[in-house]
């Protein structure tokens, strides 16, 4: 029995992505800080197929403990998928940005990512069938004014994400890394960038994709061999790209 493991996975892209994975009978493990919201998501689950083997991992992914030790929880599973959804943003100039915010911003969007891909890279490299696809942004490929320092962590989340698929590549190994590019979204991100309890995307975003239209696009580029699945901004259409950033192979002289 295999999982799919969704990080960030009570809301948004996460939530939609777990339906979207379900639909497909794949078993799943859903990790996010709200237990309440993974409860009613599986439940959700349940209701496409009673089959389908749901584990809900309650978790606060912004303190680096947290993050060993629920990979280490899931240890007994053999993992198939795994999807680092995660993220937060935060809406403001770099002198007047929260730094509190910021911090817990650079743990999840950064730290938690890293190490939760290395570890599943070190277990599951050789794994004939093995993904992981990291959640970056449209703002991981160009800088926004007032999301500076979140463009910067999906910055990371995109050259890291591509530097591993190049390595993992080079080295000959089964496991595919790619990354996922979302342009705006209706989801809850601008709820927590901006520290409102109300968004209306209608008027404020010319265009705007669903979260389940987001998941679709998930699963196009699992099904794929390419490295990067981006939402261009200007047309809004998704496209499967090869890596964007340029990969060296280090040539050992010695």
């Amino acid at each position: 029995m295999k999982y799919t493991v969704i990080t960030g996975a009570s809301s948004g892209i996460g939530y939609a992505t777990a339906l979207a994975f379900a639909e497909r009978g794949k078993n799943l493990i859903l990790a996010a800080r709200r237990e309440e919201k993974l409860e009613q998501l599986k439940d959700e689950i349940k209701k496409i197929d009673q089959n389908i083997d749901v584990i809900v991992k309650p978790v606060d992914l912004s303190i680096a403990e947290n993050v060993y030790v629920f990979y280490e929880s899931l240890k007994k599973y053999e993992l198939e998928t795994w999807i680092n959804n995660a993220g937060f943003g935060n809406f403001a100039s770099v002198k007047e940005q929260n730094l509190h915010k910021v911090a817990s911003m650079l743990h999840v969007n950064i730290e938690a990512v890293t190490i939760l891909s290395s570890l599943f890279v070190r277990d599951y490299e050789n794994v004939e069938g093995t993904q992981i696809i990291n959640v970056s942004s449209a703002g991981g490929y160009i800088m926004i004014s007032d999301f500076v320092t979140y463009s910067a962590t999906k910055f990371y989340v995109s050259a890291f994400t591509e530097g591993l698929a190049g390595e993992l590549k080079s080295k000959g190994s089964k496991m595919q890394a790619k990354v996922l590019a979302p342009a705006v979204t209706q989801t809850e991100f601008e709820l927590s960038s901006l520290d409102v309890d109300e968004f209306q995307y209608e008027g404020q975003f010319p265009k705007f994709h669903t979260s389940g239209e987001m998941a679709r696009f998930m699963l196009t580029l699992y099904d794929s061999n390419k490295t990067v699945g981006m939402v261009d901004e200007s047309t809004y259409e998704f496209h499967l790209k090869d890596p964007i950033f340029p990969f060296r192979e280090f040539e050992n002289k010695k």
